[in-house]
Order: C-alpha cells, then structure tokens, then sequence
C-alpha cells in the first residue's frame, strides 16, 4: 500500500476517534436520581438485607455517651449509612451471647419486643419498611414498599421529626411472650425492657452523632397498619433518627 494512502488511513482514524470523543463530552450527566437508582440495591417485599457487622468499640466512652444523651427533635436532611444502620439495631437488641442473651435485659429471656425500620434515606437501601432479625442472621427483611415517613407522621399527631428524620425505628411488643410466665405483671415487664432497648439507641446515636427522641404518642392502629404489624404486636415506640441540624 503507498505511503499516502496509509497516511491518509491514520488521519481518517484519528479524526473520527475525535469526532467520537467530543460528541460524549458533549452529552449531559445522568440525572441525580438515576445515578442514586444504580447505587441504591432495589429490594422486593419479603427479601433480606444482610446488615454490616457492628462495631463493638468506639471512640466515645459510655460516660461521655451519658452526659450528652438529648432528645434531638430537628435533622439535617441528610442521609445515614447502612453500617449505622446496622449499629443502631444492634443496640437495641442485638444478639451478645451463644445462648440468645441480647443488648437489653428482658424478664425471663422471653424477648417480647420486635423492630421495624421506616426507610426514607439510607445510603444503599430503597425506601421502605423492613422488620429487624437480630441473631446471627442481623438482617432487614422488606414488608412494605415505599417512603412510609409522611404517613408515620400524621399517625404520630403530625410530629415534624418522624417525617424529617433519615429513618424512624418502631417499637412494638408480642405481650403474650411475657405474660405466659408473668400474667398480668409481665405487662409492666415489657415497659421496662422497651425503655431498656430506646436507651440503648439513644446512646448508640450519640457515639456515632446522630440525633434521636422517642415518641410514645400516636394511633396504635394507624401505626400498626403503616409497619405490617402482627395482629398480637402493639406499638409502644417510634424512635426518628437523623443527622443533627
């Protein structure tokens, strides 16, 4: 092949790789959201999310943990990540022994009390509602699609903090587990173990600066129907967490 002809091979080449370079710079950036929908790992009804696992050292001593413990109403709007996802339920009842025992003492070791995490921004995590499994397993399970924060609100009397929290964490409590063994006393017994499990949440927030409050008034009912509930679980806490303002 003459000298030119290769030549003109490689000009063509090049002009057309550049042609092709200045046309995908030209093009625009994926929207936001579509960006967040690649990293964001979609989740249906009934799967599970195996969580991170939690630390069990920190920087912030138990003490230090205590004399800053507040009812922290107001939240940045930004988003938490699942691994402090994962510490925060782990705090409240997460498994710490061989035989079961877990973060929060319960009368009997009959452990009434069941999780429920409202998701609206949690990096990694559609928005949804999901069931804690503590244990070896320390996974999410899905009950519910979409961002339940709004409804939780206006079932908690309107409370801003539930709807502007990254999650809100509901309490709720099988009472038979208890009362099997205690009767009518075991009630009292479930009462103390969720304060129990809401302090360690409100510790476990402090160590990782995050901001939480509890919230004892809302419509049993309403609060049930949002989470998918059992129909022997009642609601006893809604705990909003969410980066401080």
């Amino acid at each position: 092949m003459p000298t030119k002809t290769i030549i003109g091979v490689i000009v063509a080449i090049v002009l057309v790789t550049a042609i092709a370079i200045s046309l995908l710079l030209l093009l625009p950036d994926k929207p936001a959201e579509l960006v967040e929908e690649e990293t964001t790992q979609k989740i249906e009804i009934g799967e599970k999310i195996k969580l991170p696992e939690p630390s069990y050292t920190s920087n912030v001593s138990v003490e230090e943990a205590l004399s800053k413990r507040r009812s922290i109403r107001a939240y940045s709007g930004d988003n938490v990540t699942i691994e402090e996802v994962s510490q925060l339920l782990w705090a409240a009842q997460g498994i710490t022994s061989p035989w079961g025992g877990r973060t929060a003492p319960s009368a009997g070791a009959l452990y009434p009390l069941e999780l429920y995490l409202v998701v609206g921004d949690v990096e990694g995590i559609d928005k949804g509602v999901y069931k804690y499994i503590p244990g070896e397993e320390h996974d999410l399970e899905k009950v519910k699609d979409g961002d339940m924060r709004a409804e939780l609100a206006e079932a908690a009397g309107k409370q801003e903090s539930v709807k502007d929290a990254a999650i809100d964490i509901v309490f709720t409590a099988v009472y038979e587990r208890t009362m099997r063994k205690y009767k009518e006393r075991g009630i009292r017994y479930v009462h103390m173990e969720a304060g129990h499990a809401a302090q360690n949440v409100y510790l476990q927030a402090v160590s990782l600066d995050l901001g939480t409050v509890v919230i004892g008034a809302f419509i049993d009912s309403e609060v049930k129907k949002i989470v998918n509930a059992g129909e022997q679980e009642e609601p006893l806490y809604i705990m909003p967490v969410g980066r401080k303002d």
